[in-house]
């Protein structure tokens, strides 16, 4: 079983953006089902066009997503996100978040993840917001961080925890690529997409100069958020062994397999 949490918030009273409620709805459309129309995540989606998305209705479904038993989990959101410095807390900012009260912290998301395992197999935190960089760290001696990620735990982030997250076009930047990505771009051979793959598609795509994704992860197996159509047709994979029985086997190839044939070099 796999189901996923997005949030999208583009209606803040103050600093409103304008990508978010695109990027989770567009978010949600992908990962519903896999490229071949097969059901995939069991999605629930929010976005402040059609509720106001409070601390205590974003808290109650961050809370519920983390219920019950689960092969895979995805939490995506796009929206404000904000570092209090007085006390090195990071947070995802609600529709009526202010000065004492931002939202969500960060380090409640993770606890509650990390808390999960193994009831939920495998975690995926994404998220497209300001110092979104700062998820999965903690305060140590010296105010220097530390990891303090659970296993079966993934995060992906749009920027380090310093770092902002632009709009680009109607979506956020990062969500725009990772969008790229999810559509098959970041697809392994077998077309198996998975939250490492969509973060190199991502830092490749982003110039040097460009906000930085952060890819942070506990696992001893990576998880698969989509599957599309293979680059290669499987029933070929699986013929490989027959092709190449050792490593040191040469596959001779049959002058039939040319498209040019005869002494004259032309086509057939």
């Amino acid at each position: 079983m796999k189901k996923a949490l997005v949030v999208g918030i583009d209606d803040y009273p103050s600093s409103p953006l304008s990508g978010c409620v695109n990027d989770a709805v567009a978010i949600a459309n992908t990962l519903e089902k896999n490229g071949d129309g097969s059901p995939n995540f069991s999605i629930r989606i929010l976005t402040s066009n059609e509720v106001n998305v409070t601390t205590a209705v974003l808290s109650e479904a961050i809370h519920q997503l983390f219920t019950g038993d689960a092969d895979t989990v995805l939490f995506f959101f796009a929206g404000h996100g904000i570092i209090n410095p007085d006390t090195n807390a990071g947070y995802i900012v609600s529709q009526n978040g202010a000065k004492g009260s931002w939202g969500m912290s960060l380090s409640e998301i993770l606890g509650l993840a990390n808390r999960a395992y193994p009831r939920i197999k495998s975690t995926v935190i994404i998220l497209d917001s300001c110092h979104s960089g700062f998820a999965g760290e903690v305060p140590a001696l010296g105010n220097e961080q530390i990891a303090a990620i659970g296993t079966g735990v993934t995060i992906l982030t749009a920027c380090h925890r310093d770092g902002t997250a632009g709009e680009f076009k109607g979506h956020g930047l990062f969500t725009d690529i990772l969008l790229d990505g999810l559509s098959g771009s970041s697809a392994d051979i077998c077309g198996r997409i998975t939250p490492a793959s969509l973060y190199s598609h991502v830092d490749q795509t982003l110039g040097p100069w460009e906000q930085r994704p952060i890819y942070k992860a506990n696992v001893q197996t990576f998880v698969t958020l989509r599957q599309v159509s293979p680059k290669i047709s499987l029933e070929i994979l699986r013929r490989l062994p027959e092709y190449f029985p050792d490593a040191a086997s040469t596959f001779r190839l049959d002058p039939s397999f040319d498209a040019y044939s005869g002494e004259s070099g032309q086509s057939n």
